[in-house]
């Protein structure tokens, strides 16, 4: 009888820079693991006979095939894998939050000790990028069906790839003048570096996919003209809309959403300063208002600016924070003040115009709301300010309405976001058009909207084609 596998509770931690120099620099924080420390966690893995973190992946990787492989040092086999159902695994295992996913259903959960996912993910990928050739996988005929997609984002980018292994052109449109979508301008380059982003999307195109950048759709040209020259479009432009609070004092100089902030500093290149010229004003104190991943790269960019005091004022106590624990631990390494069980009311300027100082209340917690997080309530008579030259408001955003806006038969919903009629298909009120990610969700995660991506590739290939797929899209490719 076979000897039974002891239980390896040591999760690899993953080397990274010492806080003192990375708040000085915007390179990547983490280094990833060393091949001895990739075979060495996924050894860890106690093969399941009924693996259930397959389950908490939105793209449906095969989770025990692909860390297997690795725990045999078949890197490529791993990657190989992986590449099957996500055609973003260097950008997924540096941003997706396992912990609440593919982690969080891991059965080593139960001894607080799961097998580290997206570190392996990361691995994999990144040493396929060292090799000298990449592996391309297996591509079905033409079938002549010409395809549009809006959006370079992850959702797009989904759309694309897997569209094209089917054997359809895809056409993909950009407004920027760089494809990735968010995940080129809208995250850092400490978190994620933007030759990353640019080799994953080299791989779209080394499939076949065109990539038109510069290209506004509802502007360039409106959705029905493009729809002229296409048997089928997605589409996939995220959520741009910056919130804000609506309190007196927000259009005062100093004042940023963070998507202008976050763009400021990845597509105009603010992170190689003094390399690069500085695209925004060199604050001494700032403030982020919100709790989420947003909040935390725009704090944290701002410590790396030079800022001395970066601080992130939010209305719910640390326990509520909607950040990925990993991220905020990074901020509080590196510094950035967290001002919880507090809520900004007004913002006050100088006789120039500049802010300099925010207006708060104190806040206690109160019963749960529908998030199920116990709801902030004001406490009268505490107000207090504090000394302030930048603001940063990142509390959430909704989608462009400039499509639906030029398209009277678009449906959306009350919130900006467009109308699928069915969440699995991701088909539109429009014929000939589907939509995913954050666009139909509001601002989401990135392997949210590219499960959303892989549900509408699925369904418009069976529009296309009449072929109803059954498994991957690459399994089926490849048959």
């Amino acid at each position: 009888m076979a000897e039974k596998k002891k239980l390896d509770l040591e999760r690899r931690a993953m080397p990274k820079q010492p806080p003192h120099i990375r708040r000085r620099n915007f390179r990547e924080v983490a280094h990833g693991y060393t091949p001895e420390l990739a075979i060495a966690e996924a050894n860890r893995c106690i093969l399941c006979k009924k693996p259930s973190c397959i389950e908490g992946c939105p793209v449906d990787i095969d989770i025990p095939a692909f860390v297997r492989r690795l725990a045999e040092g078949d890197f490529l086999g791993a990657i190989h894998k992986l590449k099957q159902t996500n055609c973003l695994p260097a950008v997924c295992g540096r941003v997706c939050p396992q912990e609440t996913q593919c982690e969080e259903k891991c059965n080593l959960r139960k001894k607080n000790a799961p097998i580290a996912v997206g570190r392996l993910e990361r691995f994999a990928a990144d040493w396929e990028a060292t090799q000298v050739q990449q592996q391309m996988p297996e591509m079905r005929p033409p079938t002549g069906k010409k395809v549009a997609v809006v959006g370079s984002g992850p959702a797009g980018v989904t759309v694309a790839g897997d569209l094209i292994k089917l054997g359809h052109k895809v056409v993909m449109y950009e407004a920027l003048h760089e494809p990735g979508g968010v995940l080129t301008y809208g995250i850092p380059e400490f978190r994620l570096p933007k030759q990353i982003v640019r080799r994953e999307i080299d791989y779209i195109r080394k499939l076949g996919v065109e990539v038109v950048c510069d290209y506004v759709v509802g502007r360039t040209k409106t959705l029905e003209q493009l729809l002229d020259r296409y048997d089928a479009m997605f589409l996939g432009t995220g959520a741009g809309l910056p919130w804000f609070l609506e309190i007196p004092g927000e259009n005062l100089c100093g004042v940023y959403s963070a998507n202008e902030y976050l763009t400021r500093m990845n597509l105009m290149r603010g992170f190689a300063y003094p390399k690069s010229s500085m695209p925004i004003k060199r604050h001494r104190r700032v403030a982020v208002f919100g709790g989420g991943n947003v909040a935390m790269d725009s704090a944290r960019t701002a410590v790396r600016l030079g800022a001395e005091e970066s601080y992130i004022i939010y209305r719910r106590s640390r326990l509520e924070l909607p950040a990925r624990i990993e991220e905020v631990e990074n901020a509080e390494e590196e510094g950035v003040i967290f001002q919880f069980l507090t809520l900004p009311v007004r913002l006050i300027g100088d006789e120039d115009g500049w802010l300099k100082e925010v207006e708060c209340l104190r806040m206690e917690l109160g019963e749960p709301d529908a998030s199920g997080r116990r709801k902030p309530v004001k406490i009268p008579g505490s107000e207090f300010r504090m000394p302030m030259d930048a603001v940063v408001v990142a509390i959430g955003n909704s989608p462009n309405p400039l499509i639906p806006r030029c398209t009277p038969d678009l449906m959306v919903n009350k919130n900006g976001t467009i109308f699928v009629s069915d969440v699995q298909t991701g088909k539109t009120s429009k014929d000939k058009v589907w939509a995913g990610g954050d666009v139909v969700t509001g601002a989401a995660t990135v392997i949210l909207a590219m499960g959303a991506g892989r549900a509408a590739a699925r369904s418009m290939h069976e529009y296309l084609t009449g072929e109803k797929l059954a498994g991957t899209t690459s399994e089926v490719a490849s048959s």
